[in-house]
């Protein structure tokens, strides 16, 4: 029998901090949103929000899985997806979605399937894009910082882009009590944009997560009387300056690949495919 120290998958704590972070910022710009978490809160479960798995391999820590609302695998072969699932599977399904690079979600899912499937959806293909430089495509002079004193008109187009992407609501369960807390935040630290006029918001756009080499950008919606203006492409050029001139010298965000009119619009903005990510929605 193994002695618990010696398995090959452990829940790491803030002992192991450097190495995951040497891990996650190999790739800033797919692993962005968990090295985030990382650079933020470090790694005790309590004040990261999640657990982050570690899968050792000769001795080393070779992958990593964030377990937590969702579940993303880092830099994990198939010795390490399978580690991953049968942790996973072990302690029944507590997020409400895989994300990751295509291959690695895939395999993740196949072994999972049989025990937490059916999922509410899946996107099999997610282009990642980023972008290093300004747009050469004009800004919208409109588009700023959101401040609290534009929540409530705000709250709402944040609420139709969530139902728009992800299929449900966030109001549904708690009533939106930690989804209007999110926004809120995101607000105070800055990182909420949007360009509101006669109390309609045209734009929005947040940048969710920030490390010191990238920060990604969630949440881009047009109001639906706007759309087909260019109002995206301008918006987002605004977004993309403010956010390399303030933020992180790489900008990146992924966009489901059945919407050609935002995988379009970004492209005119500078950004340049360099990844695919598949979520699987529960």
């Amino acid at each position: 029998m193994r002695m618990l120290g010696s398995l090959p998958v452990r829940v790491l704590d803030d002992r192991h901090r450097a190495e995951a972070l040497a891990i996650l910022d190999a790739d800033p710009v797919g692993n962005v949103f968990v090295a985030s978490r990382v650079h933020q809160a470090g790694l005790d479960p309590a004040r990261l929000g999640a657990q982050m798995w570690g899968f050792w391999h000769e001795g080393r820590l070779d992958a990593l899985c964030y377990a937590g609302a969702n579940l993303i695998p880092v830099n994990a072969g198939p010795h390490a997806v399978r580690a991953f699932a049968e942790r996973a599977r072990g302690q029944g399904r507590r997020c409400s979605s895989i994300v990751g690079p295509v291959p690695v979600v895939q395999e993740l899912w196949d072994l999972l399937e049989p025990f937490w499937g059916p999922p509410r959806a899946i996107r099999a293909i997610q282009p990642v894009m980023s972008t290093s430089t300004p747009s050469a495509f004009p800004g919208d002079p409109y588009v700023r910082r959101a401040t609290m004193a534009d929540f409530e008109t705000l709250y709402p187009a944040c609420v139709a882009m969530f139902t728009e992407e992800v299929g449900v609501s966030p109001d549904t369960g708690d009533g939106g009590m930690l989804y209007r807390a999110r926004v809120a935040e995101l607000i105070r630290a800055g990182r909420s944009f949007a360009r509101i006029e006669g109390g309609r918001v045209l734009f929005k756009a947040e940048i969710g997560a920030i490390t010191p080499y990238a920060c990604q950008v969630q949440g881009v919606w047009v109001h639906p009387e706007s759309r087909g203006q260019g109002l995206s492409e301008f918006g987002m050029s605004s977004v993309v300056a403010m956010s390399l001139r303030d933020v992180a010298p790489v900008v990146t965000l992924y966009v489901n690949d059945f919407n050609i009119r935002a995988r379009a619009a970004y492209h005119r903005v500078g950004f340049v495919e360099v990844d695919q990510f598949m979520s699987v929605l529960f």
